[in-house]
């Protein structure tokens, strides 16, 4: 009894010291924000990382456009909310994160009349690919 007594002891104390540990201060452990399976990602044996940043004003919207490949948008400050043809639209807020599918055609727009966008724009392509590709419609350009 004595034996299972000092096993559960030191069972315990090896417990309390890994949670101790785990939860050391000064030790920094992510956070995940977004994990997403995807399709359409660069196939070659060489890939290029891209890390973008884009500020919008009020009322600001992007082009009309598509990706090649999926794009992921981190939001830092405001709203931004992505149209995409044939989908309804999303809206992501500060903190919070999405992936825009390759191929579809989009317009990011901030819809506040007074307040700021931020973006951190993450791509990942083939070398040498546009990060975007122009729509050149006049029936959306006119709306």
């Amino acid at each position: 009894m004595n034996k299972w007594m000092s096993l559960s002891i030191a069972f315990a104390v090896l417990l309390i010291s890994l949670i101790a540990i785990a939860q050391e201060r000064g030790v920094v452990k992510p956070q995940l924000l977004l994990s997403e399976i995807v399709q359409g990602m660069p196939k070659g044996e060489r890939q290029q990382v891209c890390v973008l940043t884009a500020s919008f004003q009020p009322g600001d919207k992007t082009m009309f456009h598509t990706h090649r490949f999926p794009v992921t948008v981190y939001v830092l400050e405001g709203a931004f909310t992505l149209e995409m043809e044939g989908r309804e639209p999303v809206t992501v807020t500060d903190g919070h994160s999405m992936v825009m599918p390759p191929l579809v055609k989009m317009t990011g727009y901030n819809r506040s009349s007074t307040k700021p966008l931020r973006l951190v724009i993450f791509s990942v392509s083939d070398p040498d690919t546009p990060f975007l590709d122009p729509i050149h419609s006049s029936a959306h350009n006119s709306a």
